[in-house]
């Protein structure tokens, strides 16, 4: 009761102040002390040594794939209705349980990225064994166990480790980087982290395939919530499965970050589309994904 009590205080405070303060003010201390909080956390994302690691494996991947194409696939209900199988020799990013489909696929993406910080929580040692390059949230490497926090090259290096490249993303501090090597915005999708890190590769086209922008689970956006069954959300019903916690997406938010990536894109002269099959998105050019291969 106490606890109870104690909480409607507090909202009611909350609540009274934000009728009391103007707006532009709420706003100016909200970015102030998000800046704050990305100040506090840039010494040790710059200058810990698997950050160190991480930078120089970024390092070397910078413009790699410089004037090639690359697929991003999301994690859809489209992705039932899509053939996969003509993304064989294709380089792709999968993200967060994007492995589940492996075996089906008969092939693994090129890269997985996940930064969502209960997703790594919950999967970070299937991560880890996976046989491919993986992206992990900086934010969230207290997650990952035992092979996480040995740097690469180190004498506590052993056969079968896997490292994650380390990502020091943020929820606040709206931006595109153009060099993954710096701070990338999450953008409340991880899909924007893969634009930027296909960016940072030197991807001429980035194609999106199921990125459907659309949930059958509502609820207020960012909201943790624990799945009481199988999940409708995503191409496998066991994806966010019973009992998984994970949070309720922000489509608002993602389309802010998508706008970013396309003007991004646009003005290096390259270009994001979206072959999504009856995907919800409208801010990238839509293109049927048949006829991406025609010519093969």
């Amino acid at each position: 009761m106490e606890h109870g009590l104690h909480g409607s205080i507090f909202r009611f405070m909350r609540d009274s102040i934000k009728q009391a303060v103007p707006d532009p003010i709420l706003s100016a201390a909200r970015e102030s002390r998000d800046w704050v909080q990305r100040a506090a956390a840039w010494p040790a994302a710059t200058f810990h040594p698997l950050r160190r690691a991480s930078i120089r494996r970024l390092g070397e991947l910078k413009d790699a794939h410089k004037g090639e194409r690359c697929f991003i696939i999301g994690n859809g209900p489209s992705l039932q209705n899509t053939d996969l199988q003509k993304l064989r020799g294709e380089h792709t990013f999968g993200m967060n349980r994007v492995y589940l489909a492996f075996e089906d696929w008969g092939f693994a993406t090129s890269y997985l990225v996940a930064v969502n910080t209960l997703v790594i929580e919950q999967c970070a040692a299937d991560f880890l064994s996976l046989p491919i390059p993986v992206f992990l949230s900086w934010r969230s490497r207290n997650a990952v166990p035992g092979a996480g926090f040995q740097v690469p090259g180190s004498q506590h290096e052993g056969p079968g480790t896997r490292h994650p490249i380390y990502l020091h993303t943020t929820y606040s501090g709206p931006r595109f980087a153009t060099d993954a090597r710096e701070r990338l915005w999450e953008g409340a999708t991880v899909t924007y982290v893969c634009l930027q890190l296909a960016f940072h590769m030197g991807f001429e086209t980035a194609v999106l395939i199921g990125v459907d922008h659309s949930f059958k689970s509502t609820g207020t956006p960012n909201t943790t919530v624990t799945s009481e069954g199988d999940d409708p959300d995503h191409f496998n019903p066991g994806y966010f499965g019973k009992g998984f916690r994970w949070q309720l997406p922000d489509l608002d938010t993602s389309e802010i970050g998508y706008r970013m990536a396309k003007d991004a894109y646009e003005n290096a002269g390259r270009k994001v589309l979206d072959a999504t099959v009856g995907g919800k998105l409208e801010v990238f050019k839509k293109i049927d994904y048949e006829s991406l291969f025609s010519g093969k």
